[in-house]
Protein backbone atom coordinates (compact mmCIF):
# COMPACT_ATOMS: atom_id res chain seq x y z
CA UNK A 1 0.00 0.00 0.00
CA UNK A 2 1.00 3.32 -0.79
CA UNK A 3 -0.45 6.85 -0.10
CA UNK A 4 0.66 10.78 -1.17
CA UNK A 5 0.52 13.75 1.33
CA UNK A 6 -1.19 17.09 0.11
CA UNK A 7 -0.54 19.81 2.26
CA UNK A 8 -0.96 23.79 2.17
CA UNK A 9 1.94 25.85 2.87
CA UNK A 10 1.06 28.36 5.52
CA UNK A 11 3.34 31.92 4.94
CA UNK A 12 2.80 34.84 2.65
CA UNK A 13 2.48 32.96 -0.59
CA UNK A 14 0.38 30.24 0.00
CA UNK A 15 0.56 27.18 -1.85
CA UNK A 16 -0.47 23.49 -2.43
CA UNK A 17 1.81 20.47 -2.80
CA UNK A 18 1.88 16.83 -2.74
CA UNK A 19 4.58 14.15 -2.17
CA UNK A 20 5.30 11.10 -4.20
CA UNK A 21 4.11 7.91 -3.43
CA UNK A 22 5.12 6.49 -0.40
CA UNK A 23 5.23 3.59 1.59
CA UNK A 24 2.39 3.49 4.14
CA UNK A 25 4.54 2.74 6.91
CA UNK A 26 6.64 5.86 6.02
CA UNK A 27 3.79 8.24 5.71
CA UNK A 28 3.58 9.02 9.62
CA UNK A 29 6.83 10.02 10.06
CA UNK A 30 7.07 12.53 6.78
CA UNK A 31 3.48 14.38 8.06
CA UNK A 32 5.60 14.83 11.53
CA UNK A 33 8.44 16.52 9.49
CA UNK A 34 6.29 18.70 7.49
CA UNK A 35 4.03 20.14 10.96
CA UNK A 36 7.73 20.76 12.61
CA UNK A 37 8.31 23.46 10.27
CA UNK A 38 5.44 25.23 11.23
CA UNK A 39 4.09 25.95 7.58
CA UNK A 40 1.46 23.53 7.37
CA UNK A 41 -2.08 25.12 7.59
CA UNK A 42 -4.48 21.90 5.90
CA UNK A 43 -3.30 18.66 5.68
CA UNK A 44 -4.44 15.14 4.13
CA UNK A 45 -3.50 11.51 2.54
CA UNK A 46 -4.90 10.07 0.09
CA UNK A 47 -4.52 6.07 -0.89
CA UNK A 48 -4.04 4.56 -4.42
CA UNK A 49 -7.57 3.78 -4.34
CA UNK A 50 -8.61 7.46 -4.40
CA UNK A 51 -9.23 7.71 -0.64
CA UNK A 52 -8.30 10.80 1.20
CA UNK A 53 -7.66 11.07 5.01
CA UNK A 54 -6.48 13.90 7.93
CA UNK A 55 -4.27 13.05 9.95
CA UNK A 56 -6.24 10.98 12.92
CA UNK A 57 -7.91 9.72 10.41
CA UNK A 58 -5.15 8.02 8.67
CA UNK A 59 -3.59 7.06 11.80
CA UNK A 60 -6.38 4.87 12.89
CA UNK A 61 -6.74 3.11 9.26
CA UNK A 62 -3.09 2.30 9.19
CA UNK A 63 -3.95 0.87 12.61
CA UNK A 64 -6.25 -1.47 10.91
CA UNK A 65 -4.00 -2.11 7.80
CA UNK A 66 -1.55 -3.55 9.91
CA UNK A 67 -3.86 -5.87 11.32
CA UNK A 68 -5.67 -7.13 7.72
CA UNK A 69 -3.48 -8.51 4.61
CA UNK A 70 -1.63 -6.01 2.21
CA UNK A 71 0.95 -5.36 -0.46
CA UNK A 72 -0.50 -8.36 -2.00
CA UNK A 73 1.30 -9.93 -4.90
CA UNK A 74 0.15 -12.37 -7.04
CA UNK A 75 1.95 -15.26 -9.13
CA UNK A 76 -0.04 -17.25 -11.01
CA UNK A 77 0.37 -19.60 -13.75
CA UNK A 78 -1.44 -22.43 -15.90
CA UNK A 79 -0.48 -25.67 -17.65
CA UNK A 80 -3.04 -27.59 -20.23
CA UNK A 81 -1.78 -31.49 -21.00
CA UNK A 82 -3.66 -31.63 -24.63
CA UNK A 83 -2.97 -35.44 -24.76
CA UNK A 84 -4.97 -35.86 -21.80
CA UNK A 85 -7.23 -33.03 -21.64
CA UNK A 86 -5.99 -31.79 -18.17
CA UNK A 87 -5.18 -28.58 -16.96
CA UNK A 88 -3.25 -27.73 -13.72
CA UNK A 89 -3.10 -23.88 -12.23
CA UNK A 90 -1.00 -22.77 -9.28
CA UNK A 91 -0.75 -19.74 -7.19
CA UNK A 92 1.71 -18.10 -5.19
CA UNK A 93 -0.02 -15.04 -3.04
CA UNK A 94 2.68 -13.00 -0.85
CA UNK A 95 1.42 -10.89 1.53
CA UNK A 96 1.98 -8.86 4.62
CA UNK A 97 0.09 -9.20 7.94
CA UNK A 98 0.84 -6.77 10.79
CA UNK A 99 4.78 -6.69 10.19
CA UNK A 100 5.08 -10.21 9.09
CA UNK A 101 5.54 -11.56 5.82
CA UNK A 102 2.91 -14.51 4.37
CA UNK A 103 2.79 -16.70 1.83
CA UNK A 104 -0.09 -18.38 0.01
CA UNK A 105 1.07 -21.89 -2.28
CA UNK A 106 -1.93 -23.08 -3.94
CA UNK A 107 -2.64 -25.46 -7.18
CA UNK A 108 -5.73 -27.71 -8.72
CA UNK A 109 -5.79 -29.91 -10.93
CA UNK A 110 -8.77 -28.97 -13.68
CA UNK A 111 -10.40 -31.35 -16.60
CA UNK A 112 -12.75 -29.12 -18.03
CA UNK A 113 -10.56 -26.64 -19.96
CA UNK A 114 -9.45 -26.40 -23.63
CA UNK A 115 -5.99 -24.94 -23.96
CA UNK A 116 -3.29 -23.52 -22.13
CA UNK A 117 -4.57 -19.80 -22.29
CA UNK A 118 -8.37 -21.27 -20.76
CA UNK A 119 -5.93 -22.92 -18.28
CA UNK A 120 -4.01 -19.20 -17.41
CA UNK A 121 -7.33 -17.72 -16.95
CA UNK A 122 -8.77 -20.09 -14.88
CA UNK A 123 -5.16 -19.47 -12.14
CA UNK A 124 -5.64 -16.20 -12.28
CA UNK A 125 -9.18 -16.32 -11.02
CA UNK A 126 -8.18 -19.49 -8.65
CA UNK A 127 -6.02 -16.26 -7.24
CA UNK A 128 -8.80 -14.29 -6.75
CA UNK A 129 -10.81 -16.77 -4.89
CA UNK A 130 -7.56 -16.99 -2.52
CA UNK A 131 -7.94 -13.29 -2.25
CA UNK A 132 -11.42 -13.70 -0.98
CA UNK A 133 -10.93 -16.11 1.82
CA UNK A 134 -7.84 -14.35 3.25
CA UNK A 135 -10.29 -11.03 3.18
CA UNK A 136 -8.45 -8.66 0.52
CA UNK A 137 -10.86 -5.87 -0.35
CA UNK A 138 -10.41 -2.27 -1.50
CA UNK A 139 -6.92 -2.45 -1.90
CA UNK A 140 -4.14 -2.39 -5.03
CA UNK A 141 -2.77 -5.78 -5.51
CA UNK A 142 0.24 -6.95 -8.32
CA UNK A 143 -0.61 -9.69 -10.60
CA UNK A 144 2.57 -11.57 -11.69
CA UNK A 145 2.15 -14.08 -14.86
CA UNK A 146 4.04 -15.36 -18.17
CA UNK A 147 1.09 -15.35 -20.01
CA UNK A 148 1.07 -11.94 -22.18
CA UNK A 149 -2.67 -12.64 -23.77
CA UNK A 150 -4.25 -12.87 -20.17
CA UNK A 151 -2.73 -10.09 -18.64
CA UNK A 152 -2.91 -7.86 -22.30
CA UNK A 153 -6.51 -9.01 -22.68
CA UNK A 154 -7.22 -7.87 -18.99
CA UNK A 155 -5.93 -4.51 -19.54
CA UNK A 156 -7.54 -3.74 -22.74
CA UNK A 157 -4.53 -3.42 -24.65
CA UNK A 158 -4.77 -6.52 -26.78
CA UNK A 159 -8.44 -7.32 -27.85
CA UNK A 160 -10.27 -10.22 -27.35
CA UNK A 161 -12.29 -12.10 -29.77
CA UNK A 162 -12.59 -15.43 -27.87
CA UNK A 163 -15.94 -16.49 -26.70
CA UNK A 164 -14.39 -18.38 -23.57
CA UNK A 165 -11.48 -15.98 -23.05
CA UNK A 166 -14.14 -13.24 -22.80
CA UNK A 167 -16.19 -14.92 -20.33
CA UNK A 168 -13.29 -15.64 -18.03
CA UNK A 169 -12.75 -12.07 -18.82
CA UNK A 170 -15.93 -10.99 -17.03
CA UNK A 171 -15.73 -13.13 -14.42
CA UNK A 172 -12.19 -12.27 -13.58
CA UNK A 173 -13.71 -8.69 -13.90
CA UNK A 174 -16.34 -8.80 -11.71
CA UNK A 175 -14.51 -10.72 -9.31
CA UNK A 176 -12.45 -7.86 -8.87
CA UNK A 177 -14.99 -5.16 -8.91
CA UNK A 178 -16.53 -7.11 -6.28
CA UNK A 179 -13.73 -7.41 -4.00
CA UNK A 180 -12.76 -3.61 -4.89
CA UNK A 181 -9.38 -4.68 -6.11
CA UNK A 182 -7.04 -2.49 -7.91
CA UNK A 183 -4.98 -4.39 -10.13
CA UNK A 184 -1.49 -3.76 -11.08
CA UNK A 185 -0.22 -6.38 -13.85
CA UNK A 186 3.12 -7.49 -14.80
CA UNK A 187 3.91 -9.80 -17.36
CA UNK A 188 7.22 -11.69 -16.30
CA UNK A 189 9.09 -14.36 -17.89
CA UNK A 190 8.94 -17.58 -17.00
CA UNK A 191 12.13 -17.47 -15.68
CA UNK A 192 10.84 -15.35 -12.83
CA UNK A 193 7.49 -17.47 -12.74
CA UNK A 194 8.87 -20.60 -11.40
CA UNK A 195 6.99 -21.03 -8.16
CA UNK A 196 3.50 -20.81 -10.11
CA UNK A 197 4.68 -22.71 -13.25
CA UNK A 198 5.92 -25.44 -10.43
CA UNK A 199 2.53 -25.25 -8.48
CA UNK A 200 0.95 -25.96 -12.21
CA UNK A 201 2.87 -28.92 -12.80
CA UNK A 202 2.59 -30.59 -9.64
CA UNK A 203 -1.41 -30.14 -9.96
CA UNK A 204 -0.74 -31.97 -13.56
CA UNK A 205 1.04 -34.55 -11.96
CA UNK A 206 -1.53 -35.38 -9.44
CA UNK A 207 0.14 -33.52 -6.75
CA UNK A 208 -2.09 -31.48 -4.62
CA UNK A 209 -0.35 -28.14 -2.48
CA UNK A 210 -2.23 -25.72 -0.32
CA UNK A 211 -0.36 -24.00 2.42
CA UNK A 212 -0.71 -20.63 4.22
CA UNK A 213 2.41 -19.53 6.03
CA UNK A 214 4.52 -17.00 7.88
CA UNK A 215 8.16 -16.48 5.48
CA UNK A 216 10.91 -16.24 7.64
CA UNK A 217 14.43 -16.03 6.98
CA UNK A 218 15.39 -19.12 6.90
CA UNK A 219 12.28 -20.54 4.82
CA UNK A 220 13.43 -22.09 1.37
CA UNK A 221 11.32 -22.08 -1.61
Amino acid sequence: MQAKIIWKYKGAFPAEFQSDWIPFDKVEKIINDLIKTGRVSELSIEDEMGNKWNQKEFQKLQQKVEQEPHDVVVYFDGGFKKEERVSGVGVAVYYKKGKEQWRVRENERLLQLESNNEAEYAALYTSLNILEELGVSSIPCTFKGDSQVVLNQLTGEWPCFDEVFNKWLDKIENKMKHLRIKANVEVISRNHNKEADKLAQQALDGIKVHSNGMIRNSDED
